[in-house]
């Protein structure tokens, strides 16, 4: 009998070519396949709630996968933890119903970004962090994150997607943000947001200009033409992966 299970997955994306599989380059959705194929003997292609970029983490990315293995869930989530490498955990599978699609079926998602402020980084903190100890205007930022709250067109925060031109040609560069701040936690400066969905390195670019909002070199103001220009190139460069969580998908 088919089963369409629904796999909640925490990740270190540091050594990974980011979610979507590849060919001869290590990823997330490529080893679930190759290790589910090992436990079922199945051909099949888990579908992530989003593609996450090379080095950016989960802690609770959620992907839906068929099978017609009666594996029960839990010596299931076992058998994939025992063969997965570390970096890698299932956190938990649960039945989900026919119609159930990790991506489709997602209403909102949270992801945060972690800076650190201090001159000397951790070396156990660096891949799993964007260090700037450089100075910043930490109160402009956190009164800048405000401007993208509400429905708006984040093509200037968008990077170019081959490969969402390819399955969802015409989609709208519409997204809808709920929450949107910045917040210190002893040395480190993190963003979070949560939103109906996020564009290609979107999250990183929306870091990438609050950091030139921070260092004086866009106003408020300036971000709200940004948002307005519907232009890449308006922009400021992209965030590195590094500091990036998926924290949670909402359904």
């Amino acid at each position: 009998m088919q089963r369409n299970l629904k796999l909640t997955i925490a990740y270190d994306g540091h050594d990974f070519a980011g979610w979507q599989i590849q060919p001869d380059r290590p990823t997330i959705q490529g080893t679930l396949v190759s290790v589910i194929e090992h436990i079922t003997g199945e051909k099949t292609l888990p579908q992530g709630s989003g593609r996450t970029d090379a080095g950016v983490h989960a802690l609770a990315q959620v992907a839906s996968v068929c099978t017609q293995s009666p594996i029960p869930l839990a010596n299931f989530r076992k058998a994939l933890n025992d063969i997965l490498p570390a970096a890698i955990r299932i956190l938990s599978v649960e039945e989900a119903p026919p119609e159930f699609h990790a991506r489709k079926s997602a209403v909102a998602k949270t992801y945060e970004y972690r800076i650190y402020r201090g001159e000397i980084c951790p070396p156990f903190l660096a891949r799993y962090i964007y260090h700037h100890p450089y100075p910043l205007n930490e109160l402009e930022m956190i009164e800048a994150a405000s401007v993208v709250l509400g429905e708006h067109d984040f093509t200037s925060f968008a990077a170019v997607d081959p490969e969402r031109k390819k399955d969802e040609a015409g989609t709208s560069n519409v997204r809808t943000i709920f929450s949107s701040d910045w917040r210190r936690d002893g040395e480190e400066l993190i963003y979070r947001v949560r939103g109906n969905g996020f564009l290609h390195h979107m999250v990183r670019n929306l870091v990438g200009t609050f950091l030139m909002v921070g260092k004086g070199n866009v106003s408020l103001l300036d971000l709200q033409r940004i948002l307005g220009a519907r232009n890449r190139s308006a922009a400021s460069a992209t965030a590195p992966a590094s500091g990036l969580f998926l924290l949670s998908v909402e359904y």
